[in-house]
């Protein structure tokens, strides 16, 4: 009987896998108690079912409808601070007094007219609508009133023109507060019933495309009656609030008065009270106060008078007529402030934030011992042999000649001269230091040292210095015309070796290493640095939504006791300048390096040059400095740009003090003319002392003699020998017809420059002003 054989498509199962197996008992008791981090989470949304996942998500939208239309309640409202509306005409054909009689309407609340300087305000009580508003206004030709109270508005109304909408000072004053980022703003026109009523149809039309490209999706109101007035009230209720970064998370106040006690010491510097609601985050009396444009403060104490605009009046029944009643008026509350005034806070001088901005270096803190002769004798002589080398060439080989015989690796002992001609740049000289040579057994080579370069007595002979000077210049005018960035003719009076001293070579830009911490300037030792930024800053935002202030809470009216002010403060804000104060968090009083990204505003052309001076409008500080310009990477190295470049992004460098981001940034530069132009926007990237930007110079020389891969090049330098003629090797053929480069790379550092106080500018003419300036996307 024959037996069965399996034919070619028998089915192959796979071999049992021998040795030791873990069983699941085993593995359970190896991981008792341990759980994976996301495991639990994962089930839990795993086990929610879709009922349970849509109840989930409608109670987040619940919470944050909740959110909203609290913040409403609370803006405007008897516990809130007043709803502060900024007015803002963009053309000049707007009458800002004609808008505010329609605003100032009787039956719709009581008005109280505040007055300050030139600045016409009022305060808006409606108990009808249970809101009260505080009107102000600023024309855009001053520049420096409306960033400052766009900085603290609650709503900003733009005021339109019914046939252009805004003329060219109002386009660059839309220009900065975009750059500087926007509160919840309103557009309302006024004047378009004066127009004939074929064209008003049309003049809304074409309105209406004209601001669609700055504003879009947005509507536009009408400011010309009593009614329209009250519609536009109602809106400016009802609006959802747009939020800004930097404010949100500080403590700020508009100063609605302001009185000055001079010291005992002296009637300039004295203690400022400035009165006003408290917004943002409550208020510490411990905290240090930050007046924009004049510095910061430290406060003694937290004052709590009568609220002088309470939305519900008390109301006091004569005694001799009982159906008569009085309402006390915001006078009367402030003649009663003295008799109510209830002190918060008094400051801890334990607790209070210190105003030291800078580190007191110690001088001795780096000391170390001066080497020894011998110490001294000992490095110059490793110098010198270091750089000797030694080889092997042909018997009767001169030295010059040994240098240009590649060794066996294939480099020639010129490579070691060429760096070395970087820092001496004493490749050629007349004198010859050679130290002499030593026979060796072998018949055909002997040995040859050479020294720290190659002498020739009668090199310059044969050269017509006539000559070099007509090709150096042509060479010049030649290279001018391409533009090589960063290419810098070597000097003639001062030596290359003295003149880029601080210079060093990288072999790679991008992977070279370079120590941050390496020959740090004096004023580094002034400065404040973060272990680590990013993490301080995050506890920093979680304390601020965490843990409750001691203070005095939002919407409160209060007097602080600002001490050490000078008299220069209240004198601004008699003339008209808004007086306005944030809190500082923990550690922005403290000076350090900022880095902040900008870009060329389109409508400014001018060249500008690193290291001049430049206005910062940086979130709510307002200073002068001399930044940096550095190219915008991710790398640890950064190269320096001497202009400001239009086509991209930059980096600028301050010394500053310390500003936690986000915040928006605008630099602007001061005319002769007293105007200040703005040169560009961005916002604030990081503090950071360690990063690095590095200047890079090129000096360009010219092939004279090719051998293949080795080449004489001049115009490099200029020795008195051999009029700076240098051996170089390549790891390329060479042509005629090619530019020898040598990048030279040093870091550099911003200058101290530091300024607070920022002069007013002269305000914006319309002639003065570009009608076309291009838009500018800040989002």
């Amino acid at each position: 009987m024959a037996a069965h054989r399996s034919g070619p498509l028998k089915q192959q199962n796979k071999a049992h896998k021998g040795g030791r197996h873990r069983g699941r008992g085993s593995a359970q008791r190896d991981g008792k108690g341990r759980l994976a981090p996301k495991t639990l989470s994962k089930k839990v949304r795993k086990d929610l079912s879709r009922v349970d996942q849509r109840h989930r998500a409608s109670q987040l939208r619940k919470q944050k409808k909740e959110a909203v239309l609290a913040e409403k309640r609370q803006l405007g409202s008897k516990d809130g601070p007043p709803h502060q509306v900024l007015v803002v005409p963009l053309h000049s054909r707007i009458s800002l007094p004609e808008a505010f009689r329609l605003l100032q309407d009787r039956d719709t609340g009581t008005v109280h007219l505040i007055e300050w300087g030139n600045t016409h305000s009022f305060m808006l009580l409606c108990p009808r609508l249970k809101h009260r508003w505080f009107f102000t206004s600023a024309r855009p030709g001053d520049l420096h009133t409306v960033l400052d109270m766009a900085k603290v508005a609650d709503t900003i109304l733009f005021l339109l023109d019914p046939l252009e909408g805004w003329d060219s000072t109002g386009d660059y004053c839309l220009s900065c507060l975009f750059a500087q980022g926007l509160p919840t703003y309103t557009l309302a026109v006024q004047g378009i019933s004066s127009l004939p009523p074929k064209k008003q149809i049309d003049a809304r039309k074409k309105l209406s495309k004209a601001v669609e490209k700055r504003f879009p999706e947005d509507k536009l109101l009408l400011l010309d009656t009593q009614q329209e007035a009250g519609m536009l009230l109602r809106q400016l209720a009802n609006q959802k609030q747009r939020h800004l970064a930097f404010r949100d998370r500080r403590a700020y106040l508009f100063a609605h008065a302001a009185d000055f006690v001079p010291s005992e010491e002296s009637d300039l510097v004295g203690t400022l009270k400035i009165s006003g609601y408290v917004r943002g985050q409550a208020l510490n009396v411990n905290s240090v106060l930050h007046i924009t444009g004049h510095g910061d403060f430290q406060m003694k104490q937290i004052d709590a008078p009568v609220d002088p605009f309470p939305l519900n009046p008390r109301v006091i029944k004569s005694s001799k007529d009982p159906g008569t009643a009085m309402e006390i008026c915001a006078a009367d509350a402030v003649a009663d402030m003295e008799e109510d005034l209830k002190v918060l806070m008094k400051a801890d001088p334990d607790r209070q934030e210190s105003l030291q901005t800078e580190v007191i270096p110690d001088p001795m803190e780096g000391e170390q011992t001066w080497p020894t002769e011998e110490e001294l004798s000992e490095a110059q002589d490793l110098l010198k042999e270091s750089s000797k080398v030694v080889k092997k060439v042909p018997k009767g080989t001169s030295s010059y000649q040994a240098e240009w015989i590649l060794d066996e690796d294939g480099e020639s002992g010129g490579e070691e001269d060429e760096y070395d001609d970087i820092e001496h740049e004493d490749f050629m000289e007349e004198e010859s230091q050679d130290e002499g040579s030593e026979e060796e057994e072998e018949e055909e080579c002997e040995t040859v040292t050479l020294g720290e370069s190659v002498r020739d007595d009668v090199y310059d002979e044969k050269v017509d210095e006539e000559a070099e000077e007509k090709m150096l210049e042509k060479y010049k005018q030649e290279r001018l015309e391409e533009m090589f960035p960063d290419e810098l003719d070597t000097p003639r009076d001062v030596a290359a070796r003295i003149r880029f001293q601080k210079y060093r070579g990288l072999k790679s830009f991008r992977t070279s290493p370079w120590d941050p911490k390496e020959n740090l300037p004096r004023d580094y030792a002034r400065i404040f640095q973060f272990q680590n930024f990013i993490n301080t800053r995050r506890r920093i935002f979680k304390e601020i939504e965490d843990k409750e202030v001691e203070g005095a809470e939002v919407g409160w009216y209060v007097t602080l006791h600002v001490s050490e002010v000078p008299v220069s403060v209240v004198e601004h804000f008699k003339r008209g300048t808004p007086l306005i104060a944030f809190s500082l968090l923990p550690h922005e009083q403290k000076m350090s390096v900022l880095n902040m990204v900008v870009s060329r505003h389109p409508g400014n052309t001018e060249p500008v040059k690193a290291k001049e001076e430049l206005i910062f409008h940086c979130g709510f500080r307002r200073f002068r400095a001399s930044p940096l310009f550095s190219q915008h990477t991710a790398a640890d190295k950064h190269k320096f740009q001497r202009f400001f470049t239009a086509d991209t992004a930059l980096v600028v460098t301050v010394y500053a003090p310390i500003t936690f981001p986000p915040a928006s940034v605008l630099l602007f530069k001061q005319n002769s003319n007293g105007m200040h132009s703005l040169i560009a926007t961005g916002h604030l990237l990081s503090v950071d002392p360690d990063r690095m930007v590095i200047k890079r110079v090129v000096l360009s020389g010219h092939p004279f003699k090719i051998f293949t891969k080795t080449a004489v090049v001049r115009y490099m330098f200029f020795n008195r020998g051999t009029h700076g003629h240098m051996k170089c090797s390549f790891d390329g053929k060479l042509k005629s017809q090619d530019t020898v480069l040598m990048n030279l790379y040093k870091r550099v550092f911003p200058k101290w420059t530091y300024d607070p106080y920022v002069p007013e500018p002269v305000p914006w003419v319309k002639s003065e002003i570009s009608s076309t300036v291009p838009e500018v996307d800040m989002e």
